[in-house]
C-alpha cells in the first residue's frame, strides 16, 4: 500500500514521538509495580537497617512494595554493578554508601565508573563514628591518645571492619592529620573487630555509633570523641574529634541512586518521597534514636556529596597505601 507523501510524513512524525510519549506516560504512572532496592551488605548492619526502614516508609508513600535485595561481596562492587546495569526505569535502586566513594581509588580495576554511571536521587542519613579504646589503654581524651601514640609508635592496634571500610578510613584520616603510627588490623566485618576490642586483643577502633554506643554507656569501652562535626545526641557527653583536629570529619552516610538515564520525572518522584519521609516526625524520632543525622536535599545535592566524598577519601586511600585488586 502506498501513502500520499503528506500522510507518510505525518505518520513518521507520530512514530518519532512514540518513545517520548511512552516514557512520559510511564513516568506519570510510576510506580506501577514493586521496586527493587539493592544493598551491598549482609542483613543486620546499619546499611541494611537503613534500607529496610526506608523501604517500609517508601512503600507506604508510593503504594508499591520495596523489595530489599542483599548482595554482599566484592566490597559492595557486586551490588553496585548489578544496580548500574539494570534498566533505567526506576524499578531498580541502589543504597549508596561511602564504599562507593572509597572504592573509586581503593580498587585498581572496576567494571564501572560510579560517578559517571549513577543517577543520584536523594541523601538519607549520616552515622557518625566514635573513637573508642579498650579501658586498659591509659588515655581519656583525643590529645592524650595522640600523645600516647607518638610516645609508643606502632604499639596501638587499630581495628576495622575491613580494608577500605569507613571505619578503616576514619582511622587513616586521623593518622594522616596527626602524624601518629597505629597498626591497622582489618577484620571481616565490624562484629569480630568489636569483639576483639572488648577483649583487649586490639586497642583502638573508629566504630559506628549504632553498634558501640551501649558499650560506651556501660563502660565496657571508653569513648573519646565522635567523628562528626557536631556532638551526637546518643553520646552527648563526648566532644568531636574536630574540637582538637579542625577539619576532621568522617561518617557513614547513605542515600539512594538509580542507573544513569532514569527519567527525571521518576527521580523527582523518589526525591520528593524521601524528603517527605525525612520531614516526618516519626521517621525523625526513629533516626534520632540511632544517632543519625538527616540528609535532606535535592538529587543534585546528593550527587555533590558523593563527588566530594570520592575526592576526599581518594586522598586518604593514597595516604594509607591501601589497595584491593
Amino acid at each position: 500500500m502506498k501513502f500520499p507523501r503528506r500522510q507518510f510524513l505525518q505518520l513518521a512524525a507520530g512514530a518519532a514521538l512514540l518513545p517520548a510519549v511512552s516514557s512520559a506516560a510511564s513516568a506519570q504512572s510510576y510506580p506501577a509495580r514493586p521496586i527493587r532496592l539493592i544493598i551491598g551488605y549482609t542483613p543486620g548492619g546499619s546499611a541494611d537497617m537503613t534500607a529496610r526502614l526506608m523501604g517500609q516508609w517508601l512503600s507506604e508513600r508510593l503504594g508499591q512494595s520495596i523489595v530489599i535485595e542483599n548482595r554482599p561481596g566484592g566490597g559492595t562492587n557486586i551490588a553496585t554493578e548489578a544496580a548500574l546495569r539494570a534498566a533505567p526505569d526506576g524499578y531498580t535502586l541502589l543504597l549508596v554508601a561511602p564504599a562507593n566513594a572509597i572504592n573509586a581509588t581503593l580498587y585498581s580495576k572496576l567494571n564501572f565508573n560510579f560517578l559517571q554511571e549513577f543517577e543520584p536521587i536523594a541523601g538519607i542519613i549520616r552515622f557518625p563514628n566514635v573513637v573508642v579504646v579498650n579501658p586498659e589503654v591509659p588515655v581519656k581524651t583525643i590529645p592524650e591518645l595522640i600523645a600516647y601514640a607518638k610516645a609508643n609508635p606502632g604499639k596501638l592496634n587499630m581495628a576495622s571492619s575491613g580494608n577500605g571500610s569507613t571505619i578503616h578510613m576514619s582511622g587513616e584520616l586521623f593518622k594522616m592529620l596527626t602524624g601518629i603510627d597505629m597498626l591497622h588490623v582489618p577484620y571481616r566485618g565490624g562484629a569480630p573487630a568489636l569483639t576483639d576490642l572488648l577483649s583487649g586483643q586490639v586497642q583502638v577502633m573508629f566504630d559506628n555509633i549504632p553498634t558501640c554506643a551501649e558499650h560506651v554507656k556501660s563502660g565496657k569501652l571508653r569513648g573519646l570523641a565522635v567523628t562528626s562535626t557536631t556532638r551526637s545526641a546518643v553520646l552527648p557527653d563526648l566532644p568531636t574529634v574536630a574540637d582538637f583536629l579542625p577539619g576532621y570529619e568522617a561518617s557513614a552516610w547513605y542515600g539512594l541512586s538509580a542507573p544513569k538515564g532514569t527519567p527525571p520525572e521518576i527521580v523527582a518522584t523518589l526525591n520528593k518521597a524521601v524528603n517527605a519521609i525525612l520531614a516526618d516526625p516519626a521517621a525523625k524520632a526513629r533516626f534520632a534514636e540511632l544517632g543519625a543525622i538527616l540528609l535532606p536535599g535535592s538529587a543534585a545535592d546528593f550527587g555533590k556529596l558523593v563527588a566530594d566524598e570520592t575526592d576526599k577519601w581518594g586522598k586518604v586511600v593514597k595516604f594509607a597505601g591501601a589497595k584491593v585488586d
